[in-house]
Formats: structure tokens, C-alpha cells, sequence
């Protein structure tokens, strides 16, 4: 016992970045051992480099399972490096900056940006406009370094099914820099944030990283958040538990060990839900008053009938077909349509939003704030009359 060294251990699973695979497969994933000073280099949902041994490791539970010797493969960690937004911007081209930089001095930049927000969706352009500003993002502020303000954008999409309301979640998860897709059927909101388990090394409680804490300072997108497990934000914390949960940010019961602050932004989607004003869709769903007040953006998207804009939609669709078919001829491709023909590619938006979220913080100027204060003060009277 006089010759036992005693080191820091660690060991932690690393995954493929979702970002960085092909479509249809899923993430691989490979347990990582780190030793002294590198244990607490990093926390869940960070992306790192690691160097280190590929070897392999005595399992007792694969020993007992398959009946004869077993070993598991891990990674012995040598080196990590944790990246930052920085690092990201830093692997852009001079070509990219320029043509970044370019595009910002178009004066109908917004609406090409908006145009290229989901381009196979016929219509929804309120909805296209509120994605692009909740990818851009806001400033946060922490003044005085005591009461930190979110700068991101919080969105709810609710409404008819069938009104291509998944589908805009989808198209985030491919465009935004870093985005993780989780759905609201059978999870709970523990499993959102955190979840506890005994560790099979140590056999000590231990904490498990969830889908809004994996999605730190990026995108997070809940489809059928209704569904969502909420039996235990029926106490009377229910508002600021999932006031936490919303802002991506753990509650300080659940961190023993590390403070995780997250940030990012949240889409979520639920579907059947009839009218127009906050409270109505909130008595609608299994979704309290506090809760839908954590959303900044509510967009209610309703599948009604009109000829005109039905006919518009079918030639839409069909034509989007034609021209995506294998067997289309090249000039089967080209459209007549303006708003395609100013949309970006999907590549240089992707690059567009990690240098403009890295490197432009808004502010605003004392003409804005008075229109924003008007605007608030007549949003605020609206709200009283329509009991909404």
C-alpha cells in the first residue's frame, strides 16, 4: 500500500460531431480515458480534438455477459484541445471572408437570407424570417457580472399537421453550425437537461448529459414538445425549472461537480393547435402559461382552405418534384422563380451565420429603442383587449 499512486481519472464517451456525418447514419461513439491533468478539460457538449493509444481494456460486465474473456477498446488520452467559436471562424477561407463580406453590403441581403431559410416549403415567410433571426442570435449581457440576459431567440411552432412544421426543424438541424435533434415522445424533461446513473468504474452517482446540455451554444430542436414528460414541473418551481430549461442552462441541484452554462436556441414543435393569442394555445396543449411565456417567437401555422393559395402550393410541390427528379433534364433545373434564384447555398449560409454570430454584436440605437418601446406599449394594449 506504501508504493499505490493515486492519479485523477476520468473517463468520458466522445462522439462524432451530428454536423459532420453523412444523412442516415448515426453517430459513432468511443469511450476516452483521461488521466491527471487532463481530467476536467472539457464538459459535455463541447467539441474537442484528442490524440491518444487505441488499446484495449478488461470488461467485467462483457465477461459476464458473453461468458469467455472480452476486452473493450478505448482511447488513452494524450492530448486534448477544446474548440471554440473562434477556432471554427479561423478554419474560413480568405475566399469565404471575402465573399462573406461581399454579401453583406447587398442592401436585400435579409430577404435573400430569409428566401434560403427552408427553400422546398412553399410560403411560411413570417416563419422563415423568425428562424433566420433566432440563427443569428442576439447579444447576451451580464451586467455588473451578477444577472446574465440571454441573447438567443427562443421559438415555438405550433399548429395544423401537415403544415411542413417538422420539416423547418430538419432544415435547421442542417444549416445551423451545431444542432441537436431530440423528439418530445416518451423523454421527460429530466432527460432533456440531465439524467442521474451509477457509474460502472467508480459506483458512484454521476450525471448524464442530455439533448439542451449537448446542445451548448448552439441549436437545440424538440419536435412534439407537447409530448414531452413534464410530470415533475408540476410543483410550484415549475416556472423557474423550466425557465432553466428553456434557456439551456442546468439547475444548481443537478450540478455538483461542474456549473454548466449553456446557450443556444430552442425550436420546438407540437401540431392540432386552433387560434391566434398566447393564452388560447397554451389552454390548448399540455403546456402551462409560464412555460409559453418562455418563448419569444409563437408562430401558430393553420391549414385552411383557400383555392387559390392551394393551387399556387400544388404547382409548387409538383414543380419542386420535376426538377429534383434523377431523370430531369438539366433545364428542367432552371426556374423562373426570382425568390429561388436569390436564395444562398446552403454551404456559404452555413458560413454566413458562424462568422456573423462570431463577429457582428448588435446594438441598438436610441431611434430603435423608442420605436421598440412604442411597439411594446401597442403589443401591450392589443393584449389587454384580445385577453391574449
Amino acid at each position: 500500500m506504501e508504493q499505490t499512486v493515486y492519479r485523477n481519472y476520468q473517463k468520458i464517451t466522445l462522439q462524432e460531431s451530428p454536423g459532420k456525418i453523412p444523412a442516415g447514419r448515426i453517430p459513432r461513439s468511443k469511450d476516452v480515458i483521461m488521466l491527471g491533468d487532463l481530467c476536467d478539460r472539457c464538459k459535455p457538449g463541447d467539441e474537442i480534438d484528442v490524440t491518444g493509444v487505441y488499446t484495449n481494456t478488461y470488461e467485467g460486465s462483457l465477461n459476464t455477459e458473453h461468458g469467455f474473456p472480452v476486452f473493450a477498446t478505448v482511447i488513452l488520452a494524450n492530448h486534448l484541445i477544446v474548440k471554440d467559436s473562434k477556432q471554427i471562424v479561423e478554419s474560413l477561407t480568405e475566399e469565404d471572408v471575402t465573399t462573406i463580406l461581399k454579401l453583406s453590403k447587398d442592401h436585400r441581403i435579409g430577404e435573400r437570407i430569409i428566401s434560403s431559410i427552408g427553400p422546398s416549403i412553399y410560403g411560411h415567410d413570417f416563419i422563415k424570417r423568425g428562424i433566420a433571426l433566432a440563427l443569428f442570435g442576439g447579444q447576451p449581457k451580464n451586467p455588473s457580472q451578477k444577472h446574465k440576459v440571454r441573447g438567443d431567440i427562443n421559438v415555438l411552432l405550433c399548429g395544423d399537421p401537415g403544415t411542413a412544421k417538422s420539416q423547418f426543424l430538419k432544415f435547421v438541424e442542417k444549416i445551423a453550425p451545431r444542432a441537436i435533434f431530440t423528439t418530445g415522445q416518451g423523454a421527460s424533461a429530466v432527460g432533456l437537461t440531465a439524467y442521474v446513473r451509477r457509474s460502472p468504474v467508480s459506483h458512484e452517482w454521476t450525471l448524464e448529459a442530455g439533448a439542451l446540455v449537448l446542445a451548448d451554444k448552439g441549436v437545440c430542436l424538440i419536435d412534439e414538445f407537447d409530448k414531452v414528460g413534464l410530470e415533475m414541473l408540476t410543483c410550484g418551481k415549475s416556472h423557474w425549472i423550466m425557465f432553466d430549461l428553456i434557456n439551456f442552462s442546468m439547475f444548481a441541484d443537478e450540478r455538483p461537480r461542474q456549473d454548466v452554462d449553456t446557450r443556444g436556441d430552442g425550436a420546438a414543435e407540437h401540431f392540432n393547435i386552433q387560434g391566434r393569442h398566447r393564452n388560447v394555445a397554451a389552454g390548448q396543449v399540455n403546456l402551462s402559461e409560464p412555460i409559453m411565456s418562455r418563448f419569444d417567437i409563437l408562430c401558430v401555422v393553420r391549414d385552411e382552405a383557400d383555392p387559390q393559395i392551394d393551387e399556387q402550393l400544388a404547382k409548387f410541390v409538383v414543380g419542386s418534384h420535376v426538377r429534383h427528379h434523377p431523370a430531369a433534364p438539366p433545364a428542367a433545373e432552371i426556374t423562373d422563380d426570382a425568390q429561388a434564384s436569390d436564395a444562398l447555398p446552403q454551404d456559404l449560409l452555413k458560413k454566413y451565420l458562424v462568422y456573423a454570430r462570431q463577429n457582428i454584436h448588435p446594438r441598438l440605437h436610441n431611434m430603435d429603442q423608442d420605436k421598440i418601446a412604442k411597439l411594446y406599449s401597442t403589443l401591450r394594449q392589443e393584449s389587454m383587449v384580445s385577453a391574449g
